[in-house]
This record gives structure tokens, C-alpha cells and sequence, in this order.
């Protein structure tokens, strides 16, 4: 599985019109037949901020950043953003979604 977190830093003038810009994106994104997941969350920290969780199948990921609606979606949101977004992308061996978390099992 192909698990990526991307910061968004919006400008202000857009960040509460936020999903509205990217939710395009966001559907075509998530009707891809290797999409396992792709979720917008804000920062509590910087109402400025949105934080892009997203994770596909091992050889989705190449599809995905070639697509028309991804190369369409940098071009809508280059504008709209105060500087370069900050990603982390890693691959996790044999993971196929998420995992119970160990220690806060409610039985």
C-alpha cells in the first residue's frame, strides 16, 4: 500500500471554500479502481491548513499522478495555495488498509 499525507497551506481568502475547490478532484480521486482512501481534514492548528490523507494499492499510484483529473486539480489548486505543499509518501509492505490500534482497544 501506497500511504501519502500532504499539508496544504491555503490562503486565507479560500481556505473556508476549500472542499468546494477540490472536491472534483476529490471524487474522481476516489472512483479510482486502486483508491483505498483519500480524506480532507483542517488543522486545528492553522484554520489555514488542510491536511490530505490518501493511500492506494501498490500500483495505483502511477495511474493516479497521470491522470486528467489529478494534472486538472494541481492547475485549480496552485492559485489557491501560500507555498509549496508538504508531502510524506511511503510504501507499507503487505498493508492493505487501516489497523486497530493496539493500545486503545475497546472490547
Amino acid at each position: 500500500m501506497i500511504f501519502i499525507v500532504v499539508k496544504f497551506p491555503v490562503k486565507p481568502e479560500y481556505a473556508d471554500e476549500w472542499p468546494t475547490h477540490v472536491e472534483a478532484f476529490t471524487e474522481a480521486t476516489r472512483g479510482e479502481p486502486g483508491n483505498l482512501w483519500f480524506e480532507w481534514s483542517r488543522s486545528v492548528e492553522d484554520p489555514n491548513t488542510y491536511v490530505l490523507v490518501e493511500a492506494f494499492r501498490d500500483d495505483a499510484a502511477a495511474a493516479h499522478v497521470n491522470s486528467d483529473h489529478f494534472k486538472a486539480a494541481l492547475e485549480r489548486i496552485r492559485p489557491l495555495v501560500r507555498h509549496t505543499p508538504r508531502i510524506v509518501s511511503t510504501l507499507i509492505d503487505g498493508a492493505d488498509g487501516w489497523s486497530e490500534m493496539g493500545e486503545l482497544r475497546i472490547e
